[in-house]
Protein backbone atom coordinates (compact mmCIF):
# COMPACT_ATOMS: atom_id res chain seq x y z
CA UNK A 1 0.00 0.00 0.00
CA UNK A 2 1.24 3.47 -0.84
CA UNK A 3 2.58 5.26 2.25
CA UNK A 4 0.77 8.56 2.80
CA UNK A 5 3.44 9.62 5.31
CA UNK A 6 6.25 9.46 2.71
CA UNK A 7 4.05 11.32 0.26
CA UNK A 8 3.30 14.05 2.81
CA UNK A 9 6.99 14.42 3.59
CA UNK A 10 7.75 14.95 -0.08
CA UNK A 11 5.02 17.58 -0.41
CA UNK A 12 6.25 19.43 2.70
CA UNK A 13 9.73 19.66 1.20
CA UNK A 14 8.46 22.11 -1.45
CA UNK A 15 8.28 25.76 -0.36
CA UNK A 16 4.91 26.29 -1.98
CA UNK A 17 4.61 29.84 -0.75
CA UNK A 18 6.67 30.61 -3.88
CA UNK A 19 5.29 30.26 -7.44
CA UNK A 20 8.23 28.27 -8.82
CA UNK A 21 8.02 25.74 -5.99
CA UNK A 22 4.25 25.52 -6.43
CA UNK A 23 4.80 24.57 -10.07
CA UNK A 24 7.36 21.95 -9.06
CA UNK A 25 5.07 20.46 -6.41
CA UNK A 26 2.15 20.34 -8.85
CA UNK A 27 4.37 18.56 -11.37
CA UNK A 28 5.22 16.00 -8.70
CA UNK A 29 1.54 15.44 -7.84
CA UNK A 30 0.67 15.08 -11.52
CA UNK A 31 3.51 12.63 -12.11
CA UNK A 32 2.61 10.60 -9.02
CA UNK A 33 -0.99 10.17 -10.16
CA UNK A 34 -0.07 9.44 -13.78
CA UNK A 35 2.42 6.79 -12.65
CA UNK A 36 -0.60 5.04 -11.14
CA UNK A 37 -2.55 5.25 -14.39
CA UNK A 38 -4.73 8.14 -13.24
CA UNK A 39 -5.26 10.71 -15.97
CA UNK A 40 -4.67 14.31 -14.88
CA UNK A 41 -5.97 17.46 -16.55
CA UNK A 42 -3.94 20.59 -15.92
CA UNK A 43 -5.31 24.13 -16.07
CA UNK A 44 -3.60 27.46 -15.48
CA UNK A 45 -5.00 30.16 -13.21
CA UNK A 46 -3.08 33.41 -12.82
CA UNK A 47 -0.03 31.53 -14.07
CA UNK A 48 -0.34 28.79 -11.43
CA UNK A 49 -1.17 25.09 -12.07
CA UNK A 50 -4.56 23.60 -11.17
CA UNK A 51 -4.91 19.79 -11.33
CA UNK A 52 -8.08 17.74 -11.88
CA UNK A 53 -8.25 13.93 -11.89
CA UNK A 54 -11.26 11.61 -12.09
CA UNK A 55 -11.44 7.92 -11.15
CA UNK A 56 -14.20 5.39 -10.66
CA UNK A 57 -17.61 5.46 -12.30
CA UNK A 58 -18.16 6.98 -15.71
CA UNK A 59 -21.28 8.28 -17.40
CA UNK A 60 -24.44 9.83 -16.02
CA UNK A 61 -26.50 8.63 -13.10
CA UNK A 62 -23.71 7.93 -10.62
CA UNK A 63 -22.92 10.18 -7.65
CA UNK A 64 -19.84 12.40 -7.94
CA UNK A 65 -17.72 13.14 -4.88
CA UNK A 66 -15.14 15.91 -5.20
CA UNK A 67 -12.04 15.88 -2.99
CA UNK A 68 -10.60 19.38 -2.80
CA UNK A 69 -7.09 20.14 -1.62
CA UNK A 70 -4.59 22.95 -1.87
CA UNK A 71 -0.82 22.88 -2.35
CA UNK A 72 0.02 26.43 -1.31
CA UNK A 73 1.15 27.39 2.18
CA UNK A 74 1.79 30.60 4.07
CA UNK A 75 5.49 31.61 4.10
CA UNK A 76 7.75 29.87 6.59
CA UNK A 77 11.38 29.64 7.61
CA UNK A 78 13.78 27.52 5.56
CA UNK A 79 14.03 24.78 8.17
CA UNK A 80 10.25 24.30 8.16
CA UNK A 81 10.49 22.76 4.71
CA UNK A 82 12.65 19.96 6.08
CA UNK A 83 10.04 17.55 7.50
CA UNK A 84 10.87 15.71 10.70
CA UNK A 85 9.12 13.09 12.79
CA UNK A 86 8.68 13.12 16.56
CA UNK A 87 6.66 10.13 17.68
CA UNK A 88 3.33 10.28 15.85
CA UNK A 89 3.91 13.86 14.70
CA UNK A 90 5.06 14.78 11.21
CA UNK A 91 6.31 18.36 11.61
CA UNK A 92 6.79 20.94 8.86
CA UNK A 93 5.23 23.89 7.05
CA UNK A 94 1.88 22.82 5.64
CA UNK A 95 1.82 19.46 7.43
CA UNK A 96 -1.59 20.24 8.96
CA UNK A 97 -2.79 22.86 6.48
CA UNK A 98 -2.98 20.83 4.38
CA UNK A 99 -0.27 18.68 2.81
CA UNK A 100 -0.92 15.79 5.18
CA UNK A 101 -4.57 15.81 4.17
CA UNK A 102 -3.70 16.21 0.48
CA UNK A 103 -1.30 13.25 0.61
CA UNK A 104 -4.02 11.08 2.16
CA UNK A 105 -6.52 12.31 -0.44
CA UNK A 106 -4.16 11.34 -3.25
CA UNK A 107 -3.83 7.86 -1.76
CA UNK A 108 -7.60 7.59 -1.31
CA UNK A 109 -8.11 8.48 -4.97
CA UNK A 110 -5.80 5.60 -5.88
CA UNK A 111 -7.72 3.33 -3.48
CA UNK A 112 -11.04 4.28 -5.13
CA UNK A 113 -9.89 3.92 -8.74
CA UNK A 114 -11.05 0.34 -9.16
CA UNK A 115 -14.65 0.81 -7.95
CA UNK A 116 -17.28 1.72 -10.56
CA UNK A 117 -20.28 3.06 -8.60
CA UNK A 118 -19.05 6.53 -7.57
CA UNK A 119 -17.08 9.07 -9.58
CA UNK A 120 -14.29 10.49 -7.41
CA UNK A 121 -12.73 13.75 -8.54
CA UNK A 122 -9.57 15.22 -7.06
CA UNK A 123 -9.17 18.99 -7.42
CA UNK A 124 -5.77 20.32 -6.36
CA UNK A 125 -5.50 24.14 -6.31
CA UNK A 126 -2.57 26.54 -5.79
CA UNK A 127 -4.22 29.61 -4.23
CA UNK A 128 -6.38 28.81 -1.19
CA UNK A 129 -4.01 30.75 1.08
CA UNK A 130 -3.71 33.72 -1.30
CA UNK A 131 -4.25 37.10 0.36
CA UNK A 132 -4.94 39.55 -2.48
CA UNK A 133 -6.79 37.37 -4.95
CA UNK A 134 -10.06 38.68 -6.38
CA UNK A 135 -10.99 35.32 -7.86
CA UNK A 136 -9.57 32.00 -6.74
CA UNK A 137 -9.14 29.06 -9.08
CA UNK A 138 -11.88 27.10 -7.31
CA UNK A 139 -14.34 29.94 -7.93
CA UNK A 140 -13.40 30.05 -11.60
CA UNK A 141 -13.76 26.30 -12.15
CA UNK A 142 -17.13 26.16 -10.39
CA UNK A 143 -18.31 29.16 -12.40
CA UNK A 144 -17.15 27.40 -15.57
CA UNK A 145 -19.35 24.42 -14.78
CA UNK A 146 -17.43 22.03 -12.52
CA UNK A 147 -20.06 20.16 -10.55
CA UNK A 148 -20.37 17.37 -8.01
CA UNK A 149 -23.02 15.94 -5.72
CA UNK A 150 -20.83 16.50 -2.68
CA UNK A 151 -17.47 18.15 -1.99
CA UNK A 152 -14.97 17.53 0.79
CA UNK A 153 -12.24 20.07 1.29
CA UNK A 154 -9.38 18.65 3.33
CA UNK A 155 -8.86 21.52 5.74
CA UNK A 156 -7.78 20.39 9.21
CA UNK A 157 -10.69 19.33 11.43
CA UNK A 158 -9.15 16.62 13.65
CA UNK A 159 -11.27 13.99 11.86
CA UNK A 160 -14.52 15.77 12.71
CA UNK A 161 -16.84 17.18 10.06
CA UNK A 162 -16.87 20.93 9.55
CA UNK A 163 -20.41 21.92 8.62
CA UNK A 164 -19.85 25.64 9.24
CA UNK A 165 -16.99 28.09 8.75
CA UNK A 166 -16.79 31.75 9.61
CA UNK A 167 -16.97 34.38 6.91
CA UNK A 168 -14.09 36.69 6.04
CA UNK A 169 -14.10 40.47 6.13
CA UNK A 170 -10.50 41.61 5.61
CA UNK A 171 -9.93 45.36 5.49
CA UNK A 172 -7.03 47.63 4.68
CA UNK A 173 -7.62 50.62 6.93
CA UNK A 174 -5.92 54.01 6.68
CA UNK A 175 -5.77 56.13 9.84
CA UNK A 176 -4.86 59.82 9.70
CA UNK A 177 -3.12 61.84 12.39
CA UNK A 178 -1.16 65.12 12.57
CA UNK A 179 2.59 65.43 12.00
CA UNK A 180 4.95 67.16 14.42
CA UNK A 181 8.62 67.08 15.36
CA UNK A 182 9.63 63.95 17.25
CA UNK A 183 10.94 66.09 20.11
CA UNK A 184 7.48 67.57 20.70
CA UNK A 185 5.04 64.69 20.20
CA UNK A 186 2.36 66.54 22.22
CA UNK A 187 2.03 68.96 19.30
CA UNK A 188 1.09 66.16 16.94
CA UNK A 189 -1.40 63.31 16.81
CA UNK A 190 0.30 59.97 16.14
CA UNK A 191 -1.53 57.97 13.48
CA UNK A 192 0.18 54.79 14.72
CA UNK A 193 -1.19 55.19 18.23
CA UNK A 194 -4.59 56.10 16.82
CA UNK A 195 -4.53 52.93 14.69
CA UNK A 196 -4.13 50.78 17.79
CA UNK A 197 -7.06 52.66 19.34
CA UNK A 198 -9.15 52.01 16.23
CA UNK A 199 -8.35 48.30 16.46
CA UNK A 200 -9.40 48.19 20.10
CA UNK A 201 -12.65 49.93 19.21
CA UNK A 202 -13.34 47.29 16.55
CA UNK A 203 -12.72 44.58 19.14
CA UNK A 204 -15.23 46.27 21.47
CA UNK A 205 -18.07 46.56 18.93
CA UNK A 206 -21.33 44.72 19.63
CA UNK A 207 -20.86 42.13 16.83
CA UNK A 208 -17.60 40.98 18.47
CA UNK A 209 -19.48 39.75 21.55
CA UNK A 210 -22.10 37.69 19.69
CA UNK A 211 -22.08 33.88 19.54
CA UNK A 212 -23.81 31.07 17.66
CA UNK A 213 -24.44 27.35 18.11
CA UNK A 214 -20.98 26.31 16.90
CA UNK A 215 -18.94 29.46 17.64
CA UNK A 216 -18.45 31.31 20.90
CA UNK A 217 -17.37 34.54 19.17
CA UNK A 218 -16.10 36.10 15.94
CA UNK A 219 -12.32 36.32 15.39
CA UNK A 220 -10.60 39.70 14.99
CA UNK A 221 -6.90 39.90 14.13
CA UNK A 222 -4.54 42.81 13.47
CA UNK A 223 -2.50 41.19 10.72
CA UNK A 224 -0.27 44.07 9.62
CA UNK A 225 0.47 47.64 10.61
CA UNK A 226 2.74 50.18 8.89
CA UNK A 227 3.24 53.83 9.74
CA UNK A 228 5.79 56.57 9.94
CA UNK A 229 8.69 57.39 7.65
CA UNK A 230 11.46 58.84 9.87
CA UNK A 231 12.29 58.45 13.55
CA UNK A 232 12.12 62.15 14.42
CA UNK A 233 8.61 62.85 13.17
CA UNK A 234 5.21 62.11 14.64
CA UNK A 235 3.56 59.87 12.00
CA UNK A 236 0.53 61.43 10.33
CA UNK A 237 -0.51 58.31 8.43
CA UNK A 238 -0.78 54.65 9.35
CA UNK A 239 -2.16 51.67 7.44
CA UNK A 240 -3.24 48.41 8.98
CA UNK A 241 -4.90 45.22 7.81
CA UNK A 242 -7.65 43.87 10.05
CA UNK A 243 -9.01 40.36 9.52
CA UNK A 244 -12.53 39.83 10.87
CA UNK A 245 -13.93 36.29 10.76
CA UNK A 246 -17.63 36.86 11.30
CA UNK A 247 -20.32 34.37 12.27
CA UNK A 248 -22.99 32.84 10.05
CA UNK A 249 -25.99 35.13 10.34
CA UNK A 250 -23.96 38.30 10.90
CA UNK A 251 -24.05 41.05 8.26
CA UNK A 252 -20.57 41.98 6.97
CA UNK A 253 -22.00 45.13 5.40
CA UNK A 254 -23.23 46.33 8.78
CA UNK A 255 -19.86 45.54 10.38
CA UNK A 256 -18.05 47.44 7.64
CA UNK A 257 -20.40 50.44 8.03
CA UNK A 258 -19.64 50.60 11.77
CA UNK A 259 -15.91 50.60 11.11
CA UNK A 260 -16.18 53.25 8.39
CA UNK A 261 -18.06 55.47 10.84
CA UNK A 262 -15.06 55.67 13.19
CA UNK A 263 -13.33 59.09 13.16
CA UNK A 264 -10.21 59.61 11.01
CA UNK A 265 -10.65 56.18 9.41
CA UNK A 266 -10.75 55.29 5.71
CA UNK A 267 -11.25 51.70 4.54
CA UNK A 268 -9.24 51.53 1.32
CA UNK A 269 -9.73 47.87 0.36
CA UNK A 270 -11.84 44.95 1.46
CA UNK A 271 -11.92 41.22 0.84
CA UNK A 272 -15.13 39.38 1.67
CA UNK A 273 -15.94 35.69 1.74
CA UNK A 274 -19.28 34.39 2.94
CA UNK A 275 -19.61 31.90 5.83
CA UNK A 276 -20.01 28.23 4.99
CA UNK A 277 -22.98 26.19 6.18
CA UNK A 278 -24.41 22.81 5.26
CA UNK A 279 -27.18 20.97 7.06
CA UNK A 280 -25.92 18.18 9.31
CA UNK A 281 -28.88 16.06 8.18
CA UNK A 282 -27.71 16.08 4.55
CA UNK A 283 -27.44 12.42 3.44
CA UNK A 284 -23.86 12.84 2.21
CA UNK A 285 -22.86 14.41 5.52
CA UNK A 286 -24.44 11.55 7.42
CA UNK A 287 -22.75 8.97 5.21
CA UNK A 288 -19.40 10.65 5.83
CA UNK A 289 -20.15 10.69 9.56
CA UNK A 290 -20.59 6.92 9.59
CA UNK A 291 -17.47 6.31 7.51
CA UNK A 292 -15.39 8.60 9.73
CA UNK A 293 -16.72 7.00 12.91
CA UNK A 294 -15.90 3.55 11.55
CA UNK A 295 -12.34 4.52 10.58
CA UNK A 296 -11.60 6.34 13.83
CA UNK A 297 -13.52 4.01 16.18
CA UNK A 298 -15.21 7.06 17.69
CA UNK A 299 -17.97 9.58 17.10
CA UNK A 300 -17.65 12.08 14.27
CA UNK A 301 -18.91 15.42 15.55
CA UNK A 302 -20.16 18.42 13.66
CA UNK A 303 -17.89 21.39 14.23
CA UNK A 304 -17.45 24.97 13.13
CA UNK A 305 -14.09 26.12 11.80
CA UNK A 306 -12.75 29.55 12.67
CA UNK A 307 -10.82 29.63 9.39
CA UNK A 308 -12.53 30.16 6.05
CA UNK A 309 -12.07 27.77 3.14
CA UNK A 310 -12.94 27.16 -0.48
CA UNK A 311 -15.96 25.09 0.61
CA UNK A 312 -18.01 28.26 0.16
CA UNK A 313 -17.26 28.16 -3.59
CA UNK A 314 -19.18 24.90 -3.85
CA UNK A 315 -21.94 25.89 -1.45
CA UNK A 316 -22.71 29.07 -3.37
CA UNK A 317 -23.16 26.91 -6.48
CA UNK A 318 -25.63 24.65 -4.68
CA UNK A 319 -23.12 21.83 -4.04
CA UNK A 320 -23.16 20.53 -0.45
CA UNK A 321 -19.63 20.80 0.94
CA UNK A 322 -17.87 20.17 4.23
CA UNK A 323 -14.39 20.47 5.65
CA UNK A 324 -12.89 17.20 6.80
CA UNK A 325 -9.22 16.59 7.49
CA UNK A 326 -6.74 14.77 9.73
CA UNK A 327 -5.59 15.52 13.26
CA UNK A 328 -2.77 17.93 14.07
CA UNK A 329 -2.06 21.42 15.29
CA UNK A 330 -0.08 24.62 14.99
CA UNK A 331 -1.03 25.49 11.43
CA UNK A 332 0.62 28.69 10.21
CA UNK A 333 2.90 28.41 13.26
CA UNK A 334 6.55 27.39 13.80
CA UNK A 335 5.82 23.81 14.95
CA UNK A 336 2.97 22.83 12.60
CA UNK A 337 2.31 19.09 12.72
CA UNK A 338 -0.03 16.37 11.53
CA UNK A 339 -0.66 13.03 13.21
CA UNK A 340 0.78 10.21 11.10
CA UNK A 341 -1.80 7.74 12.40
CA UNK A 342 -4.64 10.15 11.62
CA UNK A 343 -3.51 10.47 7.99
CA UNK A 344 -4.04 6.71 7.62
CA UNK A 345 -7.43 6.90 9.35
CA UNK A 346 -8.40 9.86 7.17
CA UNK A 347 -7.48 7.96 4.03
CA UNK A 348 -9.49 4.95 5.22
CA UNK A 349 -12.49 7.14 6.06
CA UNK A 350 -12.53 8.66 2.57
CA UNK A 351 -12.29 5.27 0.89
CA UNK A 352 -14.97 3.83 3.19
CA UNK A 353 -17.24 6.80 2.45
CA UNK A 354 -16.97 6.19 -1.30
CA UNK A 355 -17.39 2.42 -0.93
CA UNK A 356 -20.54 2.63 1.22
CA UNK A 357 -22.13 5.72 -0.34
CA UNK A 358 -24.40 3.93 -2.87
CA UNK A 359 -26.01 1.83 -0.12
CA UNK A 360 -26.36 4.90 2.05
CA UNK A 361 -28.15 6.81 -0.69
CA UNK A 362 -30.40 3.82 -1.37
CA UNK A 363 -31.39 3.72 2.30
CA UNK A 364 -31.92 7.48 2.21
CA UNK A 365 -34.44 7.11 -0.59
CA UNK A 366 -36.29 4.69 1.66
CA UNK A 367 -36.23 7.16 4.58
CA UNK A 368 -33.16 8.46 6.47
CA UNK A 369 -32.46 9.07 10.11
CA UNK A 370 -30.21 10.96 12.47
CA UNK A 371 -27.82 13.84 12.20
CA UNK A 372 -24.55 14.91 13.72
CA UNK A 373 -24.04 15.87 17.32
CA UNK A 374 -23.17 19.54 17.75
CA UNK A 375 -20.35 20.68 20.00
CA UNK A 376 -19.61 24.18 21.21
CA UNK A 377 -16.74 26.27 19.93
CA UNK A 378 -14.78 26.18 16.71
CA UNK A 379 -11.71 24.44 15.44
CA UNK A 380 -9.06 26.81 14.07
Amino acid sequence: MVDERALAERLISYDTSRPEELAAAAAFVKGWLEAREIEVREHAHNGLPVLVADVGAEGDGCPTVLLHGHLDVVPGHEEQYEPRVEGDRLIGRGAYDMKGGLAAMMCAVKDCAAQDRVRVRLLCVPDEEAEDVDERSTDELVRAGMRADFAITGEPTDLHIGIEAKGVLAMRIEVRGRAAHGSTPWLGDSAVLKAFDVFRRIEAMDFARESSELFDRPSINLGRIEGGDVFNKVPDRCEMVVDVRYLPGQDPGAILAQIRALPDVKVTKTLMRAPAHVERTNPYVRALRDAAASATEGEALSVGRDGASDAISFLEAGIPAVEFGPTGGGHHGPEEWVSIASMRRYREALASFVRTLPEWLARERAGGQGGLTAIEGGLA
